[in-house]
């Protein structure tokens, strides 16, 4: 993390055909558009891994919130399963032109003030207070270790990685 406490951005460690060794300068994308994109998005896809190792991916709604992507599920979803048993997951979001990925492990939201944020947001949001936070409607947000984005038409120049400490 930067003096600002914000991620420190870098370039992602791709394959020398990529054309990030060659590319013409380095213009990270910033911070700030990382949390536009994450605040604004309207899906959210998740990719968690099925107790057989399979992957499983599902669009959510969801929210940027307290610096986390979160989203609420049913219990007995494959999502809030896989969640359980092995918290490592990735978010993206739609656009492969603006891309946005974040990797980390997912924790189960418990604290009743953050849940409460959480419902008002998300009633904000989506027009639906889904009441989430009951061991029935967990809420789940993502610790992410490490975000990934580019701007298709410049990939080069802005394929930027940013690592959490």
């Amino acid at each position: 993390m930067g003096e600002d406490g914000l991620p420190t951005p870098g370039r992602p460690a791709m394959p020398e055909g990529y054309g990030l060794a060659a590319a013409e300068k380095f213009e990270p994308i910033s911070w700030e558009w990382v949390e536009e994109q994450l605040s604004s998005a309207r899906n959210y896809w998740v990719a968690t891994t099925r107790k057989s190792g399979a992957p499983h991916v599902a669009p959510v709604w969801g929210l940027w919130l307290d610096g986390r992507m979160m989203f609420a599920t049913d219990a007995k979803s494959a999502k809030a399963k896989n969640a359980v048993r092995n918290p490592a997951c990735s978010v993206h979001l739609e656009s492969g032109d603006e891309v946005l990925i974040l990797n980390g492990s997912l924790e189960r939201v418990t604290d009743a003030g953050l849940l409460e944020q959480f419902n008002s947001a998300y009633d904000m949001k989506y027009g639906l207070n889904p009441e989430s936070g009951s061991d029935e409607a967990p809420v789940f947000a993502l610790n992410a270790d490490a975000v990934l984005a580019w701007l298709e038409t410049d990939f080069p120049n802005t394929a930027t990685r940013w690592k959490f400490s």
